[in-house]
C-alpha cells in the first residue's frame, strides 16, 4: 500500500481510491476532508493521469493554495501542473482563450464592486431615476442574482414574477438598468465577477460543440470542494462539463449538507441533496469520525442537526474521550452576559492554561461583538475581530460617533470634515477646503468661519443649514441624556434614513451596528450599579463620550502583537477551529434570526448555522444568553433559542441551578462557583426561566428620595432586595443591597438613577 494511503481510515481510504464514475464524499465537520480532497488528486497522479488533465474547483484562493501544497508533498512539482484554484480563476482563464467566441477581447476588465457600483450609479443618475430608491446596493444584488439563476436582461423582463417584486419595491426600472448594464460592460470589454461565471455558461451554451468539448477532452477528473456552497449557476456549469451522451461522469463532489449555511449568497443545498438524482451511478462515502471535538460536542451536534427535515443521514462520532461537558450561561441581560463570558474567558486561561488564541466568541450578527469587546477590554484581554473591523471602527459607527463628538465639542475638526457632508447635503470637497483655508488664515476653528466663507449659494444654503441642526443637537445636549440625545441626532441627521435605504444584507448589518451602538448608549443610561473604581452619576452625552474614547482609544502595538481572543460572526467562523469556543446571544428571534421565521428552510438554515458554531469547538464549549437586551432602544425579554431545547440534559452543565418560576417570582440560583446539571433540560422553556424577576407591567418605582436603611426592595432586574446601608450626598446617595438569589447577590446602587419599588 502506498504510504500515503496508510494515513487514512478505511473510508478515507476508499473515497481516495475510488477513482472513476460519480463520488460524493459526505465530510462531517473535522473529519479530514482537505486530505481526502487533496490525497485523491495524488492518487489519480500516481496513478498515471496527467496532472493537466485534472480540475479541481474550491470556493477560496487559500483553499486551493493548500490544496497544491498538500498535493505536493506526496507527488512532487507535479502538483503545480493541476488546474487548481477557484471557480473565478479558473474560468476567467477560459475566458481569456475563448472570449472571442461570445464578443470579447481577451484581455477584457474584470470590474470589482467599486467599479460595478460606480457604473450602475452612473445609469441610474442617466436615466434621471430617484438614487434614494433605487439603491445602488440593491440594484446591483438584484442583478447579480439574475445572473446567478441564469436570467438574462431579455428574461428578466417578461418574467412576471420578477417584474411584480420590483413593482412591489417601488423599482420597476430594474431590467432596464439591467439591460443597460450588460450592454456598457459588453461596450467597455469588461466584465464582473458574476460575469466570469455567467459568461462561462453563455460560451458553454452557444458553443457545444467545438468549445465545450475541448474541454471535457481536457479535464478526465472534476473535484469540487465544498459542494453545498455551489449556487444554481455553477451547478449548472459542471453539469454542462461532465454530463453528456457517454461521459464516464467522473466527478466527485465533497461536501456537507449540515454545513450549507450560504443560502444568502446564493447556494443551494438541493445540489447536494439532490446530486444522486443526476448522477445515478453514484457512490457515496460518508466521513463520519470527527478528529476534532470531544464527544459531549460531536453528540450534542447531532442531536441538533437530526431535527432538520431533508438533509443526508449520517452519525459522527468521536474517540477523542467524553470530554467537558457544555457549559450553558443564563445572563440577565447582555450587559451582564458580556462580563459572564469575559470572566469565563479568564478562568479558563488560568486554569487550563489556555491562551488567547485558542479562544473564540462567535455571535450571530456583528453588532452583537459591542459587548465583549467593551468587557475584553476592561480585562486588558488582547482580541482581534475576524472577518471584519472592531465594532468602534465601523464607518456607520464611526459616523454617529462623529455627529455625537461634534455636537459636544462643535470645535472638534475631524468629526466635522467626516459628516459635514454626509449624508449629502451639497457641501462638497472645494467648499470644505475654503472652510479649512479660512480657519487656518484666521486662527479660528472650522465651526467659526465656514458661514463666512465665499461659495455658491447652494452650498452656502446646505451650510446653514448644517450650521442650524447641529445648534438644535447642541441644544439638546444641555438637558437631555445621552440616549435621548444621540436617538434624536440619529434620526435627524438623516443618518438612520439613508441606511434604511440600503436594503442588501450588508446594508441591513450596518443599520444593525447603529441601532446596537444606541442601544449600548441606552444600556449607559440605564445601567444604575455602581462598580468599585467607576463613576456612574454623569448620564450625560459628554459623559458617554469619554467612556467611549477611554475604551477605543488603545495603543495601536496591542492589536498588532501578541495573542488574541478571535470574535466572529458564525458565517465567518467555518472551517476554523478553536479549543475553547463561545456561542453567544442563543435566544429566540437572535439566534434563530428574527428574520428566518417565517419559513421551515429559514429555520433549518439557522440550525445548519449553530450546528457550525458548536463544531468548531475541540475542547470547550459554552452556550450563552440573556434574558433580556437593549435593541432599538428598549429592553426585549427573550426565550432562550428552540436550538437549546435540543441538546440532552446529560451533555449539558450550567453555571446556576433553576427551579421552575412564573412572572414575579425571582429566580432561584444557587452559589455561581457551584456547577450543576440543569433538571429537565430537553425542555428550557420550562426549565429556564425566561423573564426578569419582576414584571415591568406590575412593577411601580418609589421616587428614589424615599429609600431609606433597611427597606425591603424590588428591582427590575435582581428582583427583591434588602437595602443594607446608604452612604453618599444628597443627590449621589448609593444604596448597598443584598438581593435575594442572584450571583454576587450584594450590589451598590446609584439611588438617582435607580429604579426601585418599596415593598
Amino acid at each position: 500500500m502506498k504510504s500515503y494511503l496508510t494515513e487514512l481510515n478505511d473510508v478515507q481510504r476508499n473515497a481516495v481510491t475510488k477513482t472513476e464514475g460519480p463520488v460524493l464524499v459526505v465530510a462531517g465537520p473535522g473529519s479530514g476532508k482537505t486530505r481526502v480532497l487533496t490525497y485523491r488528486i495524488a492518487h489519480l497522479i500516481e496513478e498515471g493521469t496527467a496532472p493537466w488533465e485534472i480540475l479541481a474547483l474550491t470556493f477560496t484562493n487559500k483553499a486551493a493554495k493548500e490544496m497544491k501544497e498538500r498535493i505536493s508533498k506526496v507527488v512532487g512539482n507535479k502538483a503545480n501542473q493541476v488546474w487548481a484554484g477557484t471557480f473565478h480563476s479558473i474560468f476567467a482563464k477560459i475566458l481569456r482563450v475563448e472570449a472571442d467566441k461570445i464578443g470579447y477581447k481577451s484581455n477584457f476588465t474584470i470590474y470589482d464592486s467599486d467599479d460595478s457600483k460606480s457604473l450602475i450609479t452612473a445609469i441610474i443618475k442617466e436615466m434621471n431615476l430617484d438614487k434614494t430608491v433605487y439603491n445602488v446596493n440593491a440594484v446591483r444584488t438584484r442583478i447579480s442574482s439574475a445572473k446567478s439563476n441564469i436570467i438574462p436582461p431579455r428574461a428578466y423582463k417578461v418574467n412576471e414574477e420578477l417584474m411584480q417584486q420590483d413593482r412591489m419595491s417601488k423599482r420597476p426600472h430594474i431590467h432596464t438598468i439591467y439591460e443597460k448594464y450588460m450592454a456598457r460592460c459588453k461596450r467597455a470589454g469588461a466584465m464582473d465577477f458574476d460575469d466570469l461565471l455567467y459568461q462561462l455558461y453563455v460560451l458553454w451554451y452557444k458553443n457545444p460543440d467545438n468549445v465545450i468539448e475541448k474541454y471535457r477532452k481536457k479535464f478526465k477528473y472534476l473535484l469540487v470542494d465544498e459542494f453545498q456552497d455551489t449556487n444554481f449557476l455553477q451547478y449548472s456549469i459542471l453539469k454542462k462539463l461532465v454530463k453528456y451522451p457517454g461521459s464516464p461522469e467522473n466527478i466527485c463532489a465533497v461536501g456537507d449538507d449540515a454545513q450549507s449555511i450560504y443560502a444568502f449568497r446564493g447556494a443551494t443545498i438541493e445540489n447536494i441533496l439532490d446530486f444522486e438524482k443526476d448522477f445515478k451511478a453514484l457512490q457515496t462515502f460518508k466521513l463520519e469520525q470527527n478528529y476534532r471535538s470531544t464527544d459531549h460536542i460531536v453528540q450534542a451536534a447531532n442531536e441538533v442537526i437530526s431535527n432538520n427535515r431533508r438533509q443526508i443521514q449520517k452519525e459522527i462520532w468521536s474517540d477523542k474521550g467524553t470530554g467537558q461537558k457544555i457549559k450553558l450561561i443564563k445572563a440577565i441581560t447582555d450587559n451582564e452576559e458580556g462580563k459572564r463570558v469575559a470572566d469565563t474567558i479568564l478562568e479558563q486561561k488560568t486554569r487550563h492554561h489556555l491562551k488567547n488564541s485558542e479562544i473564540a466568541i462567535l455571535y450571530r450578527t456583528n453588532a452583537q461583538s459591542r459587548v465583549f469587546e467593551e468587557h475584553l477590554r476592561r480585562h486588558n484581554i488582547n482580541y482581534r475581530v475576524f472577518g471584519g473591523l472592531s465594532f468602534y471602527q465601523r464607518k456607520e459607527v464611526k459616523d454617529l460617533i462623529a455627529y455625537l463628538r461634534l455636537t459636544i465639542n462643535p470645535s472638534d475638526e475631524e468629526a466635522l470634515r467626516r459628516i459635514i457632508n454626509y449624508p449629502k447635503r451639497a457641501i462638497g470637497n472645494t467648499t470644505v477646503d475654503k472652510i479649512t483655508a479660512a480657519a487656518a488664515a484666521t486662527n479660528q476653528s472650522m465651526w467659526e468661519c465656514m458661514n463666512s466663507i465665499t461659495a455658491s449659494a447652494r452650498a452656502k444654503n446646505s451650510i446653514a443649514d448644517f450650521s442650524a441642526m447641529m445648534k438644535i443637537f447642541i441644544k439638546r445636549a444641555e438637558n437631555n441624556n445621552a440616549y435621548e440625545v444621540a436617538s434624536y441626532v440619529a434620526k435627524q441627521s438623516k443618518l438612520m434614513d439613508t441606511l434604511k435605504k440600503d436594503t442588501t444584507i450588508e446594508g441591513m448589518n450596518r443599520l444593525e451596528n447603529v441601532n446596537a451602538l444606541l442601544d449600548g448608549i441606552k444600556d449607559f443610561v440605564e445601567n444604575d450599579e455602581v462598580r468599585e473604581g467607576e463613576t456612574m452619576t454623569d448620564k450625560s452625552l459628554g459623559s458617554y463620550i469619554q467612556n467611549i474614547a477611554l475604551l477605543t482609544d488603545r495603543d495601536d502595538e496591542s492589536k498588532t502583537s501578541g495573542e488574541f481572543v478571535t470574535l466572529m460572526s458564525v458565517h465567518s467562523a467555518k472551517g476554523l477551529e478553536y479549543k475553547s469556543v463561545f456561542v453567544v446571544g442563543v435566544e429566540e428571534n437572535l439566534f434563530p434570526s428574527f428574520m428566518s421565521l417565517e419559513s421551515a428552510d429559514g429555520i433549518d438554515e439557522e440550525r445548519r448555522l449553530f450546528y457550525v458554531a458548536i463544531t468548531r469547538a475541540e475542547l470547550f464549549l459554552t452556550l450563552s444568553f440573556a434574558n433580556g437586551r437593549y435593541q432599538f432602544g428598549k429592553m426585549r425579554y427573550n426565550k432562550p433559542s428552540r436550538f437549546l431545547e435540543e441538546v440532552s440534559e446529560n451533555h449539558i452543565e450550567s453555571s446556576f441551578s433553576m427551579r421552575r418560576s412564573s412572572v414575579g417570582e425571582s429566580v432561584n440560583s444557587g452559589d455561581s462557583a457551584t456547577s450543576k446539571v440543569i433538571g429537565n433540560f430537553k425542555n428550557p422553556r420550562r426549565a429556564i426561566n425566561t423573564t426578569f424577576s419582576v414584571d415591568p407591567a406590575t412593577f411601580k418605582p418609589n421616587p428614589s428620595d424615599e429609600i431609606q436603611t433597611g427597606m425591603k426592595i424590588l428591582h427590575l432586574k435582581f428582583g427583591e432586595g434588602k437595602v443594607l446601608s446608604i452612604d453618599g450626598a444628597a443627590s449621589n446617595r448609593v444604596a448597598t443591597i443584598f438581593f435575594k438569589g442572584v450571583d454576587n447577590p450584594q450590589r451598590r446602587i446609584m439611588l438617582k438613577f435607580a429604579k426601585l419599588q418599596i415593598l
